[in-house]
């Protein structure tokens, strides 16, 4: 298995342990949560069962039943709600022959549809009789992590800190994506990969789709842009899963999806003609925690200017080539390769790939053992006399100095020429006359292809390199 060491160490503890166990594990969807489970305990299970999609309360119980006689239930009729399943299931394990009995339930979310007191059953099997007894390891998964939390970290009923464990399966870095890369065949240099993740991000399930027989273009034309592409309608499909009862975290990631430095609640509000309720703060909590949007203090702001951020890869692509795309053209990406668009494109979505790999940005700077925020900082200029400046990624360290990061994504080498160097030198103007701050303003260049030294690189105290985000 690619990655997931410390992930599967742990479930692997959890199965040792001399005591019964409840282990939740959450993530965006399709990051790898069932593969992880199935793959460290290799079929054996006590039971395993996976929620639907859809269907209501007497749909979900015949599946849960149907799972119940493949795991050796026999002579009992359906049961009629979730008292009588998780009585079955007591008994299902208690014929399990295995010293650990494994019980395993996917997309968990997906069995409390309304008014059927899954939670309140699944409190009395656990704090009834699972927990008393020292031979279970419950694995709980689901793609909806805002229920995850909500039902289960947060609850203040019967399961109020009955989870043991919390694994939370981030995406895939830059360093494991190129593991998979090289496992399955993939002739593919540094720069492609990072492309690719610039599109999709580090979600395992969507490079499965890169065939080894074609080109990073060509790939891109069959996944995305070519007639029946696998994943042309994928955000949709994604967005309908995770939030079946609101359109609402949909619209907000739309907007955020055009203000790509990040939003406040109130603007968000505005921009989409809402109030700033308990529904809009329900929504940018599930984002949250499933994500795909990161919240965030700006560089010396109180806590009443936190910003919201979009930061899933897939969405930032979607909403810049897929929404309300012209019909199926199978060589799309190829004719667009190096155009002006393509180009505006990187350099976003590099900025997006710099973030979300800041703890390689860390090491690379030496700063790993230090304590640092990592934000961003904008300034609107008052007025024709004034300068503004939008900072996009930035390090707030403890030892008072402040990284500021120019992310800049090009095919060669990059050069400050006069011009350039201008602008840099207004915006740590601009950055330090606003923000009065006392610390050292260091300047970072994180560049894909490196830095040609000149007589302007000099205002460059540090530099990172794309090799430097492939790093574990």
């Amino acid at each position: 298995m690619v990655g997931r060491k410390e992930e599967q160490g742990e479930l692997i503890r959890m199965a040792e342990s001399d005591e019964s166990e409840f282990v939740a594990i959450y993530g965006r969807r399709r990051v790898g949560k069932t593969y992880l489970v199935r793959e460290t305990f290799e079929g054996r299970f006590a039971f395993q069962h996976s929620g639907l999609a859809t269907g209501g309360l007497k749909r979900q119980l015949a599946q849960f039943f149907l799972s119940l006689k493949t795991y050796g239930l026999k002579g009992r009729g359906m049961p009629k709600d979730w008292d009588e399943a998780f009585a079955l299931l007591r008994e299902v394990i208690t014929a399990c022959p295995f010293k650990k009995k494994v019980v395993f339930i996917d997309e968990m979310p997906w069995l409390d549809t309304p008014r059927s007191n899954f939670v309140t059953a699944l409190e009395g099997f656990w704090n009834g009789w699972a927990s008393a007894r020292k031979d279970i390891l419950l694995i709980v998964c689901g793609s909806a992590a805002a229920w995850i939390s909500k039902k289960l970290f947060r609850n203040r009923g019967g399961l109020h800190n009955r989870v043991t464990c919390r694994i939370l399966l981030n995406p895939f870095t830059l360093h494991e994506c190129e593991e998979l890369v090289r496992e399955r065949g993939l002739a593919m240099s540094r720069s492609e990969i990072a492309e690719c993740y610039m599109a999709f991000g580090g979600i395992p399930y969507y490079w499965r789709y890169l065939d080894k027989r074609f080109s990073t273009a060509q790939n891109f034309d069959r996944m995305f842009f070519a007639e029946g592409a696998p994943l042309a309608d994928e955000f949709v499909e994604l967005f309908s899963s995770l939030f079946r009862l609101s359109q609402l975290p949909r619209q907000i990631v739309g907007e955020l999806a055009g203000h790509l430095s990040g939003m406040t609640r109130n603007d968000i509000a505005r921009a989409l003609g809402i109030s700033a309720s308990g529904k809009l703060t329900d929504a940018l909590e599930a984002l949250s925690v499933s994500g795909f949007v990161r919240r965030f203090n700006p560089f010396d702001s109180g806590k009443n200017n936190q910003v919201f951020q979009l930061v899933d890869a897939f969405s930032i692509f979607h909403f810049h080539y897929l929404a309300g795309r012209r019909p199926a053209d199978e060589n799309f990406w190829m004719r667009t390769v190096g155009s002006p668009a393509h180009r505006v494109w990187c350099g976003l979505a590099f900025e997006r790939l710099c973030l979300i790999h800041h703890r390689q940005i860390r090491k690379a700077l030496g700063i790993d053992g230090v304590y640092a925020e990592c934000c961003a900082w904008h300034h609107r200029a008052k007025g024709a006399s004034q300068d503004g400046a939008q900072i996009d990624l930035l390090f707030d360290r403890a030892d008072n100095v402040v990284n500021v990061c120019e992310c800049k994504y090009t095919s060669e080498p990059f050069k400050i020429d006069k011009e350039y160097d201008a602008a840099l030198a207004r915006k740590l103007g601009v950055f330090r006359n606003v923000t009065k701050t006392r610390k050292s303003v260091h300047l970072t260049m994180i560049s894909a292809s490196g830095l040609i030294r000149n007589e302007y690189s000099s205002r460059v105290q540090s530099e990172v390199t794309l090799d430097d985000l492939f790093r574990e």
